[in-house]
C-alpha cells in the first residue's frame, strides 16, 4: 500500500512538470481534428439517425408521452444530441487513450526512469510492435465491451460504473506493459503483472473513474449539443491530462516494483550463511570471503 500511495503523490507532482503539459497537447491536436471533422460531416446525420431511433422506441413513446402529458415538450430535440454524445465520447476516450499510449507513455516512462531510476538496467522485454499490437487488441477488446454492454447504460447507476470499470482495465492493460516495455523481461513483467494486479487494476479503475469526471459536465446536454465543436476538444485534452497522470502513476508503480523484485532476487541469489556454498565461500580465496583484518568486510 505505500508504494501505490507513494507512486500516487510522485505522479501528480510529476503533471505539473512544463515538459508534461507540452506532451498532453499532442494527442489533444490529434483529437480536435478528429471531433471537428466527425462533427462536420456526421454530426446532423447522426443526431437525425438517433433521433429516429429514439423516436421508434416504444418504451420511450410512453414515456414521452407521460412527459408531455406534464407540459415537457420537444424532449428528443435534447435527448437525442445527449444520447449521441454518450455513445461517442467513449470512443474517442479510446483513441486518445492509444494515442497516450503511442506518444505521451514512452516519453512519461523514459523521464522517470532518468529522474528516479538512472541505474535501473534496461533489459528491452517488450519492443515497439509487440507495444503496439498489445494497445490495439486491448482497445478493441474494450471497444466489444462497451459495444456489449451499452443497453445497460439505460440502468441509470450503472452508466456510471460500467464506462470507468472499462477505462481502468483498458489503463492496466495498455499503460503497465509500456511501463515496464524498455526495462522488464517479459518474465519480470508477468511477475509483477501477477504479483501486484490488484494495485494495478486498482490504479486503472481510479483513472479510469478520473477520465469519467467530464461526463458529468457533459450532462448539461443542450448547451454541450450546442458548443460541441468548443467543449469537446476541451474534454479531450481533460482525458488527456488524466492519462498523462495515470502514465505516470503506473510508471512510478512498476519502476520502483521491478526495482524491488530485482534486489529481491539478488538477495535471495546471495549463499545462506551455514550453507555448503556459503562455508565454501568461506574457505576458499574468493573475493566474497571477509577481509582477514575486518571480518564484516568483503575485500
Amino acid at each position: 500500500m505505500g508504494l501505490l500511495f507513494d507512486s500516487f503523490w510522485r505522479a501528480a507532482a510529476y503533471c505539473l512538470r512544463p515538459r508534461v503539459m507540452l506532451l498532453s497537447a499532442a494527442p489533444l491536436v490529434l483529437m480536435a481534428i478528429l471531433a471537428l471533422v466527425s462533427h462536420h460531416f456526421y454530426w446532423d446525420s447522426a443526431v437525425a439517425a438517433m433521433t429516429r431511433l429514439l423516436d421508434g422506441s416504444s418504451l420511450l413513446s410512453s414515456v414521452l408521452t407521460w412527459l408531455e402529458a406534464w407540459g415537457v415538450s420537444s424532449v428528443l430535440n435534447w435527448l437525442a444530441p445527449l444520447m449521441l454524445v454518450l455513445l461517442v465520447s467513449p470512443v474517442l476516450v479510446m483513441l486518445s487513450l492509444l494515442g497516450v499510449a503511442l506518444l505521451m507513455t514512452p516519453a512519461l516512462v523514459n523521464m522517470v526512469a532518468a529522474r528516479r531510476f538512472p541505474q535501473l538496467m534496461r533489459k528491452r522485454g517488450g519492443t515497439f510492435l509487440s507495444g503496439l499490437l498489445w494497445s490495439i487488441a486491448s482497445t478493441l477488446m474494450a471497444l466489444v465491451a462497451l459495444v456489449v454492454s451499452m443497453p445497460l447504460w439505460l440502468v441509470p447507476p450503472l452508466v456510471l460504473v460500467l464506462p470507468p470499470l472499462i477505462w481502468g482495465w483498458l489503463s492496466y492493460r495498455v499503460m503497465a506493459f509500456d511501463a515496464l516495455a524498455e526495462h522488464a523481461t517479459q518474465e519480470e513483467r508477468m511477475e509483477l503483472f501477477k504479483r501486484h494486479r490488484p494495485s494495478l487494476l486498482g490504479i486503472g479503475i481510479l483513472t479510469g473513474y478520473l477520465g469519467a469526471a467530464p461526463s458529468i459536465v457533459w450532462a448539461s446536454g443542450v448547451v454541450f449539443a450546442a458548443a460541441f465543436v468548443v467543449l469537446l476538444p476541451l474534454a479531450i485534452w481533460i482525458y488527456t491530462l488524466v492519462f498523462a497522470f495515470s502514465s505516470l502513476w503506473f510508471a512510478h508503480f512498476c519502476l520502483h516494483a521491478l526495482e524491488r523484485l530485482r534486489a529481491e532476487r539478488e538477495l535471495q541469489a546471495l549463499p545462506v550463511e551455514g550453507s555448503p556454498l556459503a562455508l565454501d565461500v568461506l574457505a576458499s580465496d574468493s573475493p566474497l570471503a571477509p577481509d582477514a583484518n575486518n571480518p564484516h568486510r568483503a575485500t
